[in-house]
């Protein structure tokens, strides 16, 4: 006599394990592109100093020295990623797969594990690809990465960047050098509130992050950042759930989202970008 056991599902579904990006906090928010898919900025020039001419007896017209002109030139920042996707679940799929293909469901999914990792690495390409200070690739080592570190920190200094809210970008390899260094000692006793940005330690004081490495660029050893450098709207979130459409027995959803990223012409200095062989 032949049994055919049964066979039982549990309404569970194998979530994939995603981070949360870190966007809000290495970028600015200084912009509004509100009503307009392109941002102008100034850039002016200075002038130079001279040494005042007190008697008035040099060739120059005046004590002061040469009367120089300013230049006032622009930097546009247009939105060029306007993103979209759509999928459709059936009524009977729903029914079928014990409620866990559902439409609220799946678009949070859409979210957390395509949207995020995308906007995610778009960013960081550009912080990397705008970086101000870019010294030779190398290979990192627990030996070397501590002095690595210290030279990032001294570029941003000589830059005149803001000794505060400094953040040190690194993957889970790096960080792992990281720790492994005799001469690093990081201040792991880091707030609860500290931890939700994403901070996991400080070390010359800068908060250290630690990024996948499926979201940043080919090579990447760490990268020291202000987040006054970098620019990151998101203008348009558009998501939709339609129930029964035309020509569909269940949920169609739609979304679109229009985002960007831009390194300001001027605070280029405030990224130092660490390669590796």
């Amino acid at each position: 006599m032949a049994i055919e056991l049964a066979i039982k599902f549990s309404p569970y579904v194998d979530e994939q394990f995603t981070k949360e990006s870190k966007k809000e906090v290495l970028t600015n928010k200084d912009f509004d592109w509100d009503g307009a898919k392109a941002i102008k900025i100034y850039k002016v020039t200075t002038a130079s100093m001279n040494d005042y001419d007190r008697d008035g007896t040099g060739a120059n017209a005046s004590r002061y020295g040469v009367v120089q002109g300013l230049d006032a030139t622009t930097q546009t920042m247009p939105l060029t990623k306007d993103r979209s996707f759509t999928f459709a679940i059936d009524k009977m799929d729903e029914e079928e797969t014990v409620g866990q293909l559902k439409a609220a469901t799946a678009l949070a999914r859409q979210i957390r594990e395509v949207i995020i990792p995308e906007i995610d690495t778009w960013l960081y390409s550009v912080m990397a690809s705008n970086a101000g200070t870019t010294p030779v690739a190398k290979a990192l080592t627990s030996d070397n990465i501590y002095t690595e570190i210290l030279n990032a920190g001294q570029a941003l200094d000589n830059a005149f960047v803001p000794e505060t809210d400094r953040y040190l970008l690194v993957t889970p390899a790096i960080y792992l050098l990281m720790k492994q260094s005799k001469e690093i000692t990081m201040e792991t006793n880091i707030g609860s509130e500290m931890r939700i940005r994403g901070v996991i330690a400080m070390i010359d004081g800068a908060s250290v992050i630690k990024i996948p490495a499926n979201r940043l660029p080919a090579k990447f050893g760490f990268m020291m950042i202000h987040p006054s450098a970098t620019a990151a709207p998101t203008k348009l979130q558009d998501y939709k759930i339609h129930q029964d459409p035309p020509g569909i027995s269940g949920s169609l959803v739609e979304g679109r989202i229009v985002y960007d990223a831009f390194v300001l012409d001027n605070k280029t200095k405030a990224i130092y970008l660490q390669k590796t062989t």
